[in-house]
Order: structure tokens, then C-alpha cells, then sequence
């Protein structure tokens, strides 16, 4: 059975949602700043618990979503998904960068 939209409860799963998400990720820019976004905060993670330095993880929305969100405003021309799905899209996008690094969704233009 395929999982479809619900107009009035939103979508019924994270795998009916990621198709959206990956539409709305249309502009390879838009994506490759998500990947960097991704990858910063991956980096800043493992720095964090390398050095101890705790206060450090305040910066861990500033990275992803001040990347994904300068991909959405000026390349992509949207909104992004998280204001109206938070939890899928944060889900959609560890699920997207794992998929560019796979080659399952493209970095290139």
C-alpha cells in the first residue's frame, strides 16, 4: 500500500513525507549548503566531546539551520519544511545527508 498525504493530520509517516522533503530540496545549492550544514555539526559534535567543552553545542542550531535556511531563502525560493513538519524534517535531513553521502540523492548540478 502506498502511503499518501493527509490533508488534515499532515503525513501519516516519515516515508510518505520524504519524497516532499526531497522535492522542496530541489536546487543543488540548497543542498549542498544542508550538506555542509550537516557535516559542520557532525564536526563540532565530535570536537565537543574531544574537548569537553559543552557551551560549545549552543552553536549546533546556528550551523544547521543557518545553512539550510540561507539554501532555502536565496537558491531554493521556499519555505522550509521545518516550520510546518519539524520532526520529519529534522528526521529528512540526517536521512538526506546520509543519502548524498550514499550518492542516492546528487551533490552535483
Amino acid at each position: 500500500m502506498v502511503e499518501t498525504h493527509s490533508n488534515s493530520e499532515g503525513f501519516r509517516s516519515f516515508k510518505a513525507f520524504y519524497p516532499y522533503y526531497l522535492a522542496e530540496h530541489s536546487n543543488v545549492t540548497c543542498r549542498q549548503l544542508h550538506f555542509v550544514g550537516t557535516g559542520l555539526i557532525i564536526a563540532l559534535w565530535a570536537w565537543v566531546l574531544m574537548t569537553g567543552n559543552w557551551w560549545y553545542l549552543l552553536l549546533t542550531p546556528l550551523l544547521g539551520y543557518g545553512f539550510a535556511w540561507i539554501g532555502h531563502f536565496f537558491f531554493e525560493k521556499n519555505k522550509p519544511a521545518t516550520f510546518k513538519h519539524p520532526l520529519y524534517s529534522l528526521i529528512g535531513d540526517w536521512v538526506m545527508f546520509f543519502d548524498m553521502l550514499r550518492g542516492r540523492v546528487s551533490l552535483k548540478k
